[in-house]
């Protein structure tokens, strides 16, 4: 049955129905027509990133982009070592939260929701703990939508000798990012999200030489990404059982992301529908919560606008027997709502959802006359 409605949201996302049917096929993980698919995929994944076979590598990982995350962390940061983490939403936070749990030495840099992790700071933090041996942080941060500039902290990171993890889930494939220039060493993504696929796995962009330097660190035996690495570079093969029908579809989003232009092509769409959607609905009354300099093109934080009481229950409902999902906000102190605009969606989709808007706050209007 096909949804009737689309989703405006940071992934999973609306995606194609060529890329649905490339999972009508059953194949089975030791097939060597399978194993080829999986390097086409990790080939497609350097273009992307930029970066040569011989400098970087790029390992598929089972599970959400969270598992890759802990994966990276759990894998490349060792005992000894020490991972400065800065946040300014929840799913910097939540590198935290991987850290208690695995017992990984770091320290906090937390900014405000709506201010980006300042690289001077950063250098600071570096040059006064010689202990800290790695960085990470969000790229695309979706708790409000501010777009962080790893490009400048890359640049201290690297000046300071230091490890640069990045998260990248709801940006690489739709923002360009020249992984090896900006000093990254590990960006990771998940197939749901710019490239327009659906959930069962994570990929990280590794260093080859800090992926090799990693040896005997890791904490886990699933979420091993050398020993994952390792079974890909010989044939292909994932070490457990692989998503089959999700990297089948995720090969032919790549494919179709190439189709649409590549990442320029396909970052010019969603900064449209970003502006669009902003620009429509600041027209109605609703503000967004992060300034226009830090806002990114993935997904938007609004606030509730004066005048015009609801509840966002019911927003959401109309909105969605209209055709669109969106997002409660994460905020907790503030009454927001988030609206994304990345995967199939076009500006004709942007034009039908604030008429939706505009259709709800005109009946709460009449209801309160």
């Amino acid at each position: 049955m096909t949804n009737t409605y689309k989703l405006l949201t940071p992934g999973p996302l609306t995606t194609t129905d060529t890329v649905k049917q490339e999972m009508m096929v059953d194949r089975c993980t030791w097939d060597d027509d399978y194993k080829a698919v999986t390097q086409k995929i990790r080939r497609q994944l350097l273009e992307l990133a930029q970066v040569s076979e011989d400098d970087y590598t790029a390992v598929l990982m089972q599970g959400s982009g969270t598992f890759g995350v802990e994966s990276v962390f759990s894998s490349v940061i060792g005992d000894q070592d020490k991972v400065l983490i800065c946040s300014n939403g929840a799913y910097g936070e939540r590198m935290t939260q991987i850290c208690d749990h695995a017992k990984i030495p770091y320290l906090h840099y937390a900014q405000t929701y709506d201010k980006v992790p300042d690289a001077s700071h950063i250098a600071k933090l570096l040059a006064e703990d010689p202990s800290i041996t790695h960085v990470a942080m969000v790229h695309s941060e979706t708790t409000s939508g501010i777009l962080n500039d790893i490009e400048s902290v890359g640049r201290v990171v690297r000046q300071a000798g230091r490890t640069f993890i990045v998260d990248a889930m709801s940006s690489f494939g739709g923002v360009d990012i020249p992984v090896a220039s900006w000093g990254i060493d590990f960006l990771i993504s998940s197939a749901n999200k710019c490239i327009q696929g659906v959930p069962g796995f994570s990929f990280i962009i590794c260093r080859r030489d800090k992926l090799l330097a990693s040896e005997g660190k890791a904490r886990s035996l699933s979420l091993d990404l050398l020993d994952q690495w390792r079974g890909m570079e010989k044939d292909g093969k994932w070490r457990f059982t692989s998503p089959t029908h999700v990297v089948l579809a995720f090969s032919k989003a790549l494919d179709e992301l190439a189709q649409e232009g590549g990442i320029a092509a396909r970052n010019h769409r969603y900064v449209q529908n970003n502006q669009m959607l902003i620009e429509k609905m600041e027209g109605m009354g609703f503000s967004t919560y992060i300034d226009k300099i830090h806002q990114g093109p993935i997904i938007t934080t609004f606030f509730y606008p004066d005048g015009v009481s609801f509840q966002f229950q019911e927003f959401y409902a109309y909105i969605k027997e209209n055709g669109y999902a969106i997002y409660p906000g994460k905020l907790t102190k503030m009454d927001t709502f988030r609206i994304g605009n990345i995967g199939e969606i076009y500006p004709e989709d942007i034009e039908k959802l604030t008429s939706i808007i505009a259709n709800f706050i005109e009946k709460k209007k009449e209801n309160v006359a």
